[in-house]
């Protein structure tokens, strides 16, 4: 049986809520974590914000890749992703929610293929659909007019949504 792909992230405490993450690709710069006050400084990101960038990172790379494999040059891409902090059952702060925000710097009608790749890119994408297994993920993608086209805003009023 071949042997499952695996990756390793390093993370030391500096000091109080401070960890240097170091990853295991040579030449990557490590990171500073913290957590926000009380607790911390905001030295640097906290787990939430690194897993809403993690989460934003894949579906945009994810729908790049597709548009590049049909030849397309979509121009920069920009993805905002919000995160919601939530209260479960025992009152314990816990991520609620990503809403994901992916924005092409070009009109949709002019990326050919584009309704394929809308159609499968976040299938592809590692982490979103691993998180997705216990935090909802909300994707839409607008274009350079600023108009929805993909997600449920895309879809309201034509039958879909």
């Amino acid at each position: 049986m071949a042997e499952s792909p695996s990756f390793r992230v390093t993370l030391e405490q500096q000091q109080d809520f401070e960890f240097n993450l170091r990853f295991d690709w040579g030449g990557v710069s490590d990171l500073m974590l913290d957590t926000g006050a009380p607790l911390g400084r905001s030295a640097g990101p906290d787990a939430e914000r690194i897993l809403a960038g993690a989460v934003g990172y894949c579906l945009t790379a994810s729908l790049l890749f597709c548009l590049r494999k049909f030849k397309q040059a979509p121009g920069k891409l920009r993805a905002d992703v919000i995160g919601t902090l939530a209260r479960n059952e025992r009152g314990r702060l816990r991520v609620g929610r990503l809403d994901a925000r992916i924005h092409l710097s070009d009109a949709v009608a002019d990326i050919k293929h584009f309704d394929r790749c809308a159609q499968q890119f976040e299938d592809f994408c590692v982490v979103s659909d691993s998180v997705r297994h216990g935090i909802p993920i909300d994707v839409e993608i607008f274009d350079a007019r600023g108009q929805c086209v993909y997600g449920a805003r895309s879809r309201e009023g034509d039958g879909r949504g």
